[in-house]
């Protein structure tokens, strides 16, 4: 009883008189006080949670910079600002409706814009709620940019970035996810397993991603006329180092803060998540070492990312064993699908495409594999139902996007501008003035 009380003190639940020994005035039951402390533990939980996604939005920015060259260093910190801001504002004016509105098809949500179901003297839930869901939204549109870097028009990323938070991400979410709110999905009716969002929020970003590195084109230079390949090294690995770290730290709120409640299945889930990224980080040391006869250290890093994105689908339903898997196969796979792209011609400095793509859709069908409760065939033809679904939407539908927006106002910058720098060209700007850029 006194650790009751005490906790609905310092919640703000009870307020009474003094009491001495074990007998208190009580004015909720045993029952409605342990209710009353959990729900407000869930709030607390999920906006820390909510915070630490947040914070991934500084990786996902040191991430690309690191990777790319200084001169164009600003405009990857402008464009990471503005996803978030700009996402913020059309997730709530449009995308969380979209996604988790009511739906009599599954199709996607009919109610819940502008926040319309918050009320002074209605159940808070829903603001808790959407703070934790739109920075899953900012995510899916920040890993585009990384794909696109160096080489996009500002206005053409404003402009998509708002139809990735308002429309691409928030309709495939609802088929996954739509009745977490109010909504109903098609594919969750199924039931597909994407727990935190390998496909729902990764792969969207990452074959968004592809569709806009191939109706952009590759950077200048990077692919010489007689075949070859020519590297264009990222400007600061330690900054990029430092991303990833962010990055990881940010997923344990990301994958645990899926839960919205804090209870005991977060303490598998934080370890399923840690597990996955160091064993992502080795084997895609091992895997470049063996390919390049050296530890290549933005494939190591890319690695760690690659077994966190493979144990989002399946950190709350995959043992720590399975975890170790599927991060395992995720750091040899982002190798072997970067240069894979490279093969091809399709230019992603920052590895997007296969980290979050790629991986998400592996991670996806792990969660089917490895599956605790057991799996079935059909187990994993709906997990593989709902990776062809996410590709085909996702994909489609950001390729027309971008050619209408290269028709329009335009999506490359002109090769003056980009052999300059778009910090100077788009923003006026100089991320290092005290240093020469090279403009190669």
């Amino acid at each position: 009883m006194k650790t009751i009380f005490l906790a609905l003190a310092t919640t703000g639940l009870w307020a009474g008189s003094a009491w001495a020994g074990d007998e208190a005035p009580t004015a909720l039951s045993n029952h409605e006080a342990i209710e009353l402390v959990q729900t407000h533990a869930n709030y607390l939980w999920t906006l820390i949670a909510a915070a630490l996604v947040f914070f991934m939005q500084a990786g996902f920015a040191m991430v690309e910079a690191g990777f790319t060259r200084a001169k164009n260093a600003v405009n990857i910190l402008m464009k990471n600002l503005m996803d978030f801001s700009m996402g913020s504002l059309i997730y709530w004016a449009i995308g969380f409706g979209l996604m988790f509105g009511a739906s009599a098809t599954g199709w996607f949500g009919t109610s819940s814009f502008f926040l319309a179901d918050f009320s002074p003297d209605g159940d808070p839930w829903v603001l808790a709620f959407w703070m934790f869901q739109v920075v899953f939204a900012a995510t899916a549109a920040t890993i585009v940019s990384g794909a696109m870097a160096e080489r996009t028009k500002f206005t053409g990323y404003l402009l998509y970035s708002i139809f990735v938070c308002g429309l691409i991400y928030p309709i495939f979410g609802s088929w996954a996810w739509g009745s977490l709110y109010k909504g109903s999905g098609w594919l969750e009716g199924l039931g597909f397993i994407d727990f935190a969002g390998s496909t729902v929020v990764h792969s969207v970003g990452g074959w968004a991603a592809l569709a806009g590195a191939i109706v952009l084109g590759p950077r200048l230079g990077k692919y010489q006329s007689d075949g070859s390949i020519r590297p264009i090294p990222g400007h600061n690995m330690p900054l990029a180092a430092l991303g990833v770290f962010i990055l990881w730290l940010g997923w344990f709120g990301f994958n645990p803060g899926s839960t919205t409640t804090a209870d005991k299945s977060i303490a598998m889930i934080f370890v399923n998540t840690n597990l996955a990224a160091a064993t992502g980080a080795v084997f895609a040391l091992l895997a470049s070492w063996f390919k390049f006869g050296k530890p290549e250290v933005s494939m190591s890093l890319n690695g760690a990312l690659a077994g966190l994105v493979g144990i989002t689908a399946g950190c709350a339903n995959v043992s720590p064993l399975s975890a170790v898997i599927i991060g395992a196969v995720a750091g040899v796979l982002v190798v072997f699908s970067v240069l894979l792209l490279d093969k091809i011609k399709i230019d992603d400095p920052v590895g997007a495409v296969s980290v979050h793509g790629v991986c998400g859709a592996w991670g996806t069908l792990a969660a089917g594999i490895f599956n605790i409760g057991g799996t079935s065939a059909q187990i994993i033809g709906v997990q593989l139902l709902g990776i062809g679904a996410c590709f085909v939407w996702t994909f489609v539908t950001a390729l027309i996007m971008f050619k209408l927006i290269d028709k329009t106002v335009g999506l490359r910058v002109s090769p003056e501008e980009e052999t300059e720098g778009l910090d100077s060209m788009e923003h006026a700007g100089n991320a290092y003035p005290d240093f020469e850029v090279s403009a190669i």
